[in-house]
C-alpha cells in the first residue's frame, strides 16, 4: 500500500478550527490543541443555552405578568384561568408587552375575564397598535 502524506489535508483542518477559535483568550486562538477543547465546549454550551433561554425569557414573562395582574387584584395562575376558560389565544410574550408598554388596556382585559365578557382586540387602546414603541 502507498504511503499517504496528509500535510496539506490536516493543515486545512488545523487552520479551520483554529479560525473558528480567532477570538478566543491567550493559547486557545493560536494553539490547535486548546484552541479544539475550547471550540468543542463553546458549541455545546452554545447547544445547551439555546434552549434555556427560552425558558429564560418564558420566566421574564411570567414574572412581569403576575406583576402587572398583581397591581390589578388578580394573582397570575387565576389570570391564566380565566384565559384558558374564555378561550382566549394569546401567548405569554404579548401579554407581557401589553403589561409594561399599555397597562390601560391590561386592566381592561383583566376586568372583562373576570366579569365572563367577550374579548375583542379593537377595544383596546389605539397607540399600543399604531407602531409606537413606548418605554416604560
Amino acid at each position: 500500500m502507498t504511503r499517504v502524506k496528509r500535510g496539506s489535508v490536516a493543515r486545512k483542518r488545523r487552520k479551520n478550527i483554529l479560525k473558528l477559535a480567532s477570538g478566543f483568550q491567550g493559547a486557545h486562538s493560536t494553539i490547535f490543541r486548546t484552541g479544539n477543547q475550547q471550540i468543542i465546549k463553546a458549541l455545546a454550551s452554545s447547544y445547551r443555552d439555546r434552549g434555556k433561554r427560552k425558558r429564560d425569557f418564558r420566566r421574564l414573562w411570567i414574572t412581569r405578568i403576575n406583576a402587572a395582574a398583581r397591581n390589578n387584584g388578580v394573582s397570575y395562575t387565576k389570570f391564566i384561568r380565566h384565559l384558558y376558560k374564555n378561550q382566549v389565544s394569546s401567548n405569554r410574550k404579548v401579554l407581557a408587552q401589553i403589561a409594561i408598554f399599555d397597562t390601560n388596556s391590561f386592566s381592561t382585559i383583566l376586568k372583562k375575564l373576570s366579569s365572563g365578557e367577550s374579548i375583542r382586540y379593537r377595544n383596546f387602546s389605539p397607540e399600543f397598535y399604531s407602531g409606537e414603541v413606548r418605554t416604560p
